[in-house]
């Protein structure tokens, strides 16, 4: 099992991080654990002004290469709750003498240790080479290296990099193919079911009880467990109210803060899924510090996915409210029911509540 040491920047005057630097470290050992990875250390790091060279500060990387070479800490990963540029990356791995990963890489390396499926492999390898293209021009340290021909007739040949970039380029080119191909499979496996019976799906923040609500909605027994990106191939069920009530209820892959923008492109057939809902139900965690937070992290992927401005939302969207056991009896009696249903996914209570409201929104749409 490899250690890890984790790392939150927290940024001085960062007007854009909407998380306390607490909630902001357990989400970063939630990712961390969900691989498998075992927490050697934890800290949350005030940082003035971010060095363009190293990110931290002289003397904080000198005091984390101190307790590495004190504690003598094998296959040891240190991970940054943050984004880093491929020259931040490898000085800090110069000087540590340890890997080093920034938060789009460890929610890259989670989702390819998710994806079960021939798409789900084929959408996390575009999303990590399409990354990783990103990354090569300044992360390079062997630019002068030649291949090809040599001496006055053979040229001077071709730069390392400009192969690396073609190679991956070339499968760039070949895995959007094999998507393209998955994409109009799933297309037309869509309109069949939407010949038969309206789409419902559900969407909401990692770990917020989506796939719960889908297993107590629809009878299933699906994989269902306490950790981030527990689903990323979408799944699909009919529910039956009565003879003449049917819908599919779809689950799909949930989001996070920060999502890559290459996990965005690269899941377009799977997020497509929600483009052609006859309705959209945003799963929310009531019980969790980062309620309204996350609410705007989902919202903002949402408008991404459909083109909208800033404040703009689908017409047939909705909101559950979910995990209200956790909630004391007298905080129930104070919540804002309006445009709102109250469940919770685990217990069942509300279930039935959700269930009829579903059919009727879908006939008045």
């Amino acid at each position: 099992m490899n250690f890890c040491w984790l790392i939150h920047p927290s940024i001085l005057n960062d007007k854009l991080n909407r998380r306390t630097n607490d909630s902001s470290m357990y989400e970063l050992k939630s990712l961390a654990i969900s691989i498998n990875l075992k927490i050697y250390e934890s800290n949350i790091i005030r940082v003035n002004r971010i060095n363009p060279g190293t990110y931290f500060g002289k003397g904080k990387i000198e005091e984390i290469k101190q307790n590495l070479c004190e504690k003598k800490i094998k296959n040891c990963i240190i991970i940054i709750n943050s984004n880093i540029s491929p020259i931040q990356q490898r000085n800090l791995e110069k000087v540590w003498n340890v890997k080093v990963l920034d938060r789009t890489a460890l929610i890259l390396e989670i989702f390819g240790a998710r994806a079960v499926t021939k798409e789900g492999s084929l959408q996390v390898e575009l999303a990590h080479i399409s990354w990783q293209k990103t990354r090569l021009v300044r992360s390079w340290t062997h630019l002068e290296r030649q291949r090809g021909g040599r001496g006055f007739l053979g040229g001077p040949g071709e730069l390392q990099i400009e192969l690396d970039k073609r190679h991956i380029t070339s499968r760039i080119k070949r895995i959007k193919k094999e998507l393209e191909k998955v994409r109009k499979t799933r297309e037309l496996q869509r309109n069949k079911r939407k010949q038969l019976y309206p789409l419902v799906s559900l969407i909401g923040y990692t770990n917020s009880g989506k796939s719960t609500l889908f297993n107590k909605i629809t009878g299933a027994t699906e994989f269902t467990k306490n950790m981030v990106f527990a689903t990323l191939d979408p799944k699909h069920r009919i529910v039956s109210l009565s003879r003449d009530d049917n819908f599919i209820l779809s689950d799909t892959v949930g989001f996070i803060s920060n999502l890559p923008t290459e996990l965005i492109e690269s899941f377009k057939s799977t997020l497509d899924e929600i483009l052609y809902a006859d309705l959209i139900i945003h799963v929310r965690d009531i019980s969790h510090e980062d309620y309204y937070s996350q609410n705007e992290d989902v919202q903002s992927v949402i408008r991404q996915i459909f083109g909208y401005d800033k404040g703009e939302m689908p017409t047939n969207y909705i909101e559950v409210i979910n995990k209200i056991d956790k909630l004391q009896v007298v905080e129930r009696k104070q919540l804002n029911t309006k445009n709102k249903i109250y469940l919770s996914a685990l217990t069942g209570l509300g279930i039935n509540n959700l269930k009829k409201n579903i059919f009727d929104l879908i006939k008045n749409n």
